[in-house]
């Protein structure tokens, strides 16, 4: 189902601007929210990125646009799903520059979603890809994955699920879509983003959860080999919410923290008003 110019269509083909800097260089942002119980989860906090995101980039978006798509694709049909929010620049002359009298392209897309899709247990391998701290891209939703997607097409080929990728100097930063936190004695540590990781909207809430459990909570780096003594690890991120890892790099994983895991995979399966509870 897609949102396009304030009309819903099943039709997933629609006319688009050939020239739109989007589809040439990537120059825009994006959003995935979960719907459940009809109502989009942290839909504010999703757009208080969205916009971060187009200021960084001096995209002009009208808030009110994306929020108008995320409310009439929650409206348009019943059922748990996910949506993608997509902003781009919008259509310019060959080259660089920015123009100046760009008009933001903005569509949003609906996809089915399942309680089966959350919860997963995860299996990583350490990409040869690192996160660049220095480029603002590295802190924005930005259409710019490709480092993501051959980040994760590296792991899979090496017999994992997911990517963990490092920092420029050596430490550890974020999965391929997901951010990572590690349990040590009831504190809860997480990278931070000036080692050049997106502030997940699954991250903030797991925090605010955390301290809400009595758990110290840290945001610090830390290396491999921090990560492979901790209690637990796992990842987070708004589609697959919480996910256990059990393996690096071939390495199992064994996990002594799995209550606490459990507790915070419950805080977030409260919230989204879901009828399982995760057993890791």
């Amino acid at each position: 189902m897609l949102w396009y110019r304030g009309k819903i269509s099943t039709d997933m083909e629609v006319p688009f601007n050939l020239s739109d800097r989007g589809l040439l260089l990537a120059d825009g942002v994006f959003e995935t929210l979960l719907v459940t119980g009809g109502r989009a989860f942290l839909l504010d906090e999703h757009l208080d990125r969205l916009t971060r995101g187009c200021a960084t980039l001096g995209i002009a978006c009208d808030r009110r646009v994306p929020e108008q798509a995320v409310r009439d694709l929650v409206a348009a049909a019943p059922g748990a799903a996910t949506l993608r929010v997509t902003v781009t620049r919008g259509a310019g002359a060959r080259g660089l520059p920015p123009p100046k009298d760009a008009v933001p392209t903005i569509f949003a897309s609906r996809s089915p979603w399942s309680e089966g899709m959350a919860f997963s247990q995860v299996r990583l391998a350490v990409s040869s890809i690192r996160r660049n701290a220095t480029s603002p891209l590295s802190r924005i939703k930005s259409l710019a994955y490709l480092d993501n997607v051959l980040a994760l097409g590296e792991a899979r080929q090496n017999g994992a699920d997911d990517a963990l990728i490092l920092s420029s100097d050596g430490n550890v930063a974020c999965a391929s879509a997901a951010n990572i936190f590690i349990l040590e004695n009831r504190h809860l540590t997480t990278p931070p983003t000036s080692v050049g990781i997106l502030d997940g909207i699954m991250r903030g809430f797991t925090l605010s959860a955390a301290r809400d459990m009595g758990l110290a909570v840290v945001e610090e780096a830390f290396g491999l080999d921090r990560l492979m003594k901790a209690d637990a690890i796992f990842l987070t991120n708004s589609v697959r919410l919480l996910m256990p890892v059990i393996a690096l790099d071939g390495k199992e994983c064994h996990p002594a923290a799995t209550d606490l895991m459990v507790k915070l995979a419950s805080a977030l399966a409260d919230a989204l008003g879901l009828h399982s509870r995760p057993t890791f």
